[in-house]
């Protein structure tokens, strides 16, 4: 197999491999004499187009055809722009093929968290408020990394640094006190210590107005300028919190409490056909069972989000759907830039060219799951099923987010390859083999084996073995590579001077 049509309204193909000018391939049964060099990934055209003639794939119009094309010609951005830019109308018309959250008496192994939160992990989070506290975090940290090893019901010492926290204002400023409240809270910490300068802008007074009711046995603030050693201080603090931490233990845990965040980066031309249609068959099963599953990168729906629009429960949600598009659309044109701009230069290269083809890969992780609520970013989830969250492609913040929403496993897809963790565990899936296998340290599974399943006993087996590998994860039975390679990070998005 040297190509894959994904439907038959399709008027592209896939190449498989590296094609050469003059081979000749067969799709659905029709000779096509290449006119090109075909790359690995990249689109095969199947018919002759005008300019200006729509192109399909996935079954939806990706671009449109800058200059006549040949069938058997190479398509890529030499000969085809996207059809974004334009102010859009929506209508809701739900698809009843929607998988709304379900009920099941399946349990995972996780810690019970006295506000609901349930967590596959305990960890004992060290969080900078601002960049001035980092230098004095990062030791101290080391210190109690030293006196408190891991052990069976202790995960170990995180610490976040902080790029910003002060010289901030506005909706920038309440951005990342709502990132640094929601991350501290996530149900995967056992005991968190903010660390505070004292003198920034998201000082702990200012925090507890986003942090809500919590523990404060767990949740203790160090402000540097007030003690006259922040070592011993912070040393006593992070004493008392392991105190309160001593008799957490794995308890079982209904999966209607399990949170997991989709996300996806260095996406290629297979990463729409084999990691993110894997994982929306996972999320469908998920949230049958009842568990919450959340997607954002609101950048990467756009071409496709008429298709998030009409899995909307309900006419609320499909507003709140339309809100968030045009937010984003906003958001774009206050600073002069453009949505189609988002592929990047991995991404093309890869075989994507225009932001409809990739978001159309993108949006495949939400399987057929209706969407049940639509988050502003930095808010927490209140609702089970499928939920979308506002965020931007860019993975820190956008994960962050996630996070912060009360995801306590980071489910990410990558065609290009990345090393990068996040606030919590995060299992990444490969969407080629050969990825996989280069960057086995990287990579927790490898979803390119599904280009060569033939047969829908094969597929399922894929399927089955995602979702065990997932669930052991969630148990605490496999530790991801980012956790064995202990990268780990935390940021906000930015949106705003600063002063």
């Amino acid at each position: 197999m040297s190509t894959i049509r994904l439907y038959p309204q399709d008027t592209v193909a896939l190449a498989t491999a590296d094609l050469k000018k003059g081979q000749t391939v067969v799709v659905d049964g029709d000779s096509i004499t290449l006119l090109d060099d075909i790359p690995n990934a990249h689109k095969i055209a199947l018919k002759d187009f005008e300019v200006g003639e729509a192109i399909r794939k996935y079954d939806n119009t990706i671009g449109y055809a800058s200059k006549p094309i040949k069938k058997g010609q190479w398509i890529h951005e030499h000969n085809e722009v996207t059809g974004l830019g334009k102010s859009k109308e929506y209508t809701y018309e739900f698809n009843p093929i929607s998988i709304f959250p379900g009920t099941s008496d399946k349990t995972f192994m996780g810690y019970d968290r006295a506000d609901g939160g349930a967590g596959i992990r305990n960890h004992l989070a060290i969080i900078s408020t601002v960049f001035c506290a980092n230098g004095p975090l990062r030791k101290l940290s080391r210190m109690a990394e030293a006196k408190y090893p891991a052990t069976e019901n202790f995960d170990g010492i995180i610490a976040f640094d902080q790029e910003f926290g002060c010289s901030q204002t506005g909706t920038d400023l309440v951005t990342t006190c709502k990132i640094i409240a929601g991350i501290a809270k996530n149900a995967n910490f056992g005991g968190v210590l903010l660390v505070s300068n004292g003198c920034e802008m998201a000082i702990p007074s200012v925090l507890k107005e986003y942090m809500g009711d919590y523990d404060e046995n767990r949740i203790k603030t160090l402000t540097l300028q007030e003690v006259e050693d922040e070592f011993e201080v912070g040393m006593q603090l992070i004493d008392e919190i392991m105190d309160a931490m001593k008799d957490d233990k794995r308890t079982p845990i209904n999966i209607n409490r399990l949170h997991i965040a989709m996300n996806c980066g260095g996406s290629d031309g297979y990463s729409g056909i084999t990691a993110n249609t894997l994982l929306g068959t996972f999320c469908d099963t998920m949230v049958k069972e009842g568990a919450i599953m959340n997607m954002t990168e609101v950048p990467e729906m756009m071409g496709a989000e008429h298709i998030l629009m009409n899995r909307a429960a309900d006419e609320k949600v499909f507003q709140d759907i339309v809100d968030m598009m045009y937010a984003y659309d906003a958001y774009f044109a206050r600073y002069g830039e453009k949505a189609a701009d988002n592929p990047t230069q991995g991404n093309k290269a890869g075989g994507l060219t225009t932001l409809e083809e990739k978001s159309l890969g993108c949006i495949q992780k939400g399987g057929h799951c209706a969407v049940m609520e639509v988050l502003k970013y930095g808010d927490r989830a209140t609702k089970n099923g499928f939920i979308l969250i506002s965020g931007p492609g860019n993975d820190l913040a956008g994960v962050s987010g996630q996070i912060a929403a009360g995801a306590v496993l980071t489910i990410f897809t990558t065609g290009r390859g990345t090393p990068c963790g996040f606030a919590g565990p995060t299992f990444r899936l490969a969407s080629n083999t050969a990825l996989a296998t280069r960057k086995s340290n990287w990579i927790d599974y490898d979803a390119g084996r599904l280009l060569t399943a033939k047969t829908p006993e094969e597929v399922e087996a894929l399927n089955k073995e995602l979702y065990d590998a997932i669930m052991a994860t969630v148990n605490g039975e496999y530790r991801t590579r980012t956790e064995e390679n202990g990268y780990y990070i935390m940021g906000a998005l930015k949106d705003g001077v600063t002063l």
